[in-house]
């Protein structure tokens, strides 16, 4: 059996990504708990903020699974083939 390798990524670049996102959520919490206006406007604002990173978290995993996804749809049909130059090799 093969071993395919996996790109895994460095432990710096999974703390930055985790901080860039925190941050970013809390200053955008902030931005909307303090600009003037009253509760209505900070309440539609809030759930707009949310449905931002619900969908763009959804995004991001719907390109992650298609692209892992059409990853071993390739090795399925490179697989094939190998078996049928094998056989006709032969």
């Amino acid at each position: 059996m093969e071993n395919y390798d996996t790109q895994s990524n460095s432990a710096g670049w999974l703390l930055f990504v985790k901080l860039s996102f925190v941050i970013s959520l809390a200053a955008m919490l902030a931005a909307i708990i303090f600009m003037p206006g009253d509760l209505m406007l900070k309440g539609y604002m809030g759930l707009n903020a949310l449905f931002i990173v619900s969908s763009t978290i959804m995004v991001s995993k719907t390109l992650r699974d298609e692209h892992e996804g059409s990853k071993i749809i390739n090795r399925i049909s490179e697989a094939k083939a190998n078996k049928i130059i094998n056989e006709y090799s032969e």
